[in-house]
């Protein structure tokens, strides 16, 4: 047997048992993410399973994938609507909320850790945000009623704050390994990574409901797959040109999701 026979059928084992825990997680009301991790606890090397996996390399590329994916879904849902509602609130939150967050948790790491300080804010840094995909699976699934504006401005914040905390985490590598200055340097990188990634977002966005509408594929079933494609390459493209990918591919969901375009509805 082949060990990518082996991988395709623990991964399918894995799925498997990963779908069936959301219905677990609707009547506990707990984030289907809380039964993931429990799934993978136990799948791992110190639960029964025994899986032994250490690879950062693979792990950071299904991350990725993953993530990218949550938040081009989460964008095809966003009515422009709510986005101007909300904008200052969910913007703030997710900028200086994060950078507050990640500060606070950055000292008390340092201190109770008996770290440094630079090593303390990036653990801040790595927990700064939070879960997309925990908190659209809340409030979207679990049944929980709250004011809709407070529901815009917490699933906006949860989409767009990785960006800022994907970018307080390779600053502060920046200047930890390689000597970024920590002023003017951070503040380039910064302007880099939102620039870019807003710019190819729209442009991306814009892009793929002008080629959805103008190509006539023979199959219906492809436009989905088509315009999951289109989203990735907005991520793509902007982070190979030094910007988020994360927040080019969300903005590009919200220009697709927006926009009337053929076989919308599936």
């Amino acid at each position: 047997m082949f060990v990518i026979d082996q991988i395709i059928l623990l991964a399918a084992i894995l799925i498997i048992f990963g779908i069936l825990s959301s219905k677990l997680s609707a009547r506990l009301g707990l984030p289907v993410l809380v039964l993931f991790l429990m799934v993978g606890m136990l799948a791992g090397e110190d639960g029964p399973g025994g899986i032994v996996f250490d690879n950062a390399q693979i792990a950071h590329a299904l991350g990725s994938l993953a993530l990218a994916v949550i938040l081009f879904d989460g964008g095809l849902q966003t009515p422009m609507a709510s986005i101007k509602q909300v904008w200052k609130p969910a913007s703030v939150l997710a900028t200086l909320g994060v950078l507050v967050t990640s500060a606070i948790t950055g000292v008390a790491a340092a201190y109770i850790l008996d770290v440094s300080l630079f090593y303390g804010l990036l653990i801040g840094a790595i927990v700064g945000s939070t879960d997309a995909a925990a908190v659209f699976s809340l409030l979207r699934n679990a049944g929980i009623h709250i004011n809709p504006r407070l529901k815009s401005t917490l699933e906006i914040e949860s989409a767009t704050n990785d960006p800022m905390a994907i970018f307080l985490t390779v600053g502060l590598l920046e200047v930890m390994v390689k000597g970024l200055e920590p002023g003017t340097g951070l503040l380039m990188l910064f302007i880099q990574q939102m620039g870019i990634g807003s710019a190819v977002g729209l442009a991306g966005g814009w892009l793929s409901v002008r080629i959805i509408n103008r190509i006539h594929l023979t199959t219906s079933g492809l436009y989905p797959v088509m315009v999951a494609a289109l989203g990735l390459l907005a991520f793509g493209v902007a982070a190979n040109l030094g910007g988020s990918g994360f927040l080019a591919i969300f903005i590009a969901g919200v220009v697709i999701g927006n926009s009337r375009f053929v076989f919308q509805r599936s």
